[in-house]
């Protein structure tokens, strides 16, 4: 299928163990204008091609993203990334604008988070996530488009949903979304 309206898809990043799976599975339990989907669902060792930005891995996100768009509510996708390598992408023209929320915190929290939330004992995964959430930190500001910032570092995971939702509706309060009452009419099967 091809898709015919072109809707708004957020993506919300950070680095492992910093809470942004888990702010999104608040959002899920919430959503009522846009769909919350977790990018991890999909993952497999053979997307995992640092070197071309996981351009597969994106690629099939996006067009899955775009696809279940055609309901008339954008998706919003948790999991790490960066806009280049979402916006290199031929699937980029699926959508009006891709908007980036970064999760972040001081590195002595999400260090905390990792071992002890988390109970992640392997040494190069805590400093990568480290290195990719002081890369947001530096960076935000210079993507294009850029990255917005979470601080979550005080925050509990209902506190940074919250704040994500309110920047989510910053975006959708301007994005045309189905009238919900014609879409409640629909049964499973699309019919009246």
């Amino acid at each position: 299928m091809q898709p015919t309206q072109k809707q708004d898809l957020f993506i919300i990043t950070g680095a492992s163990g910093i809470g942004k799976t888990s702010a999104c599975e608040v959002l899920f339990q919430k959503e009522k204008d846009y769909v919350v989907m977790e990018s991890d669902l999909l993952w497999r060792s053979e997307f995992n091609h640092p070197e071309n930005e996981y351009g597969e891995y994106r690629s099939l996100w996006m067009r899955l993203c775009a696809n279940i768009s055609q309901i008339g509510m954008p998706v919003v996708l948790c999991g790490c990334g960066i806009p280049k390598q979402f916006e290199t992408r031929e699937e980029r023209k699926l959508f009006q604008n891709i908007h980036y929320i970064a999760v972040v915190a001081e590195e002595a929290c999400l260090e905390t988070r990792m071992r002890e939330g988390r109970n992640i004992k392997e040494e190069e995964w805590i400093e990568s996530s480290k290195q990719f959430n002081h890369w947001l930190k530096e960076h935000a500001s210079q993507t294009n488009p850029k990255i917005t910032l979470i601080d979550n570092t005080n925050l509990s995971i209902e506190q940074t949903a919250e704040q994500i939702d309110a920047i989510l509706y910053t975006y959708i309060k301007d994005i045309p979304i189905i009238a919900k009452e014609e879409f409640k009419k629909k049964d499973i099967l699309g019919k009246y």
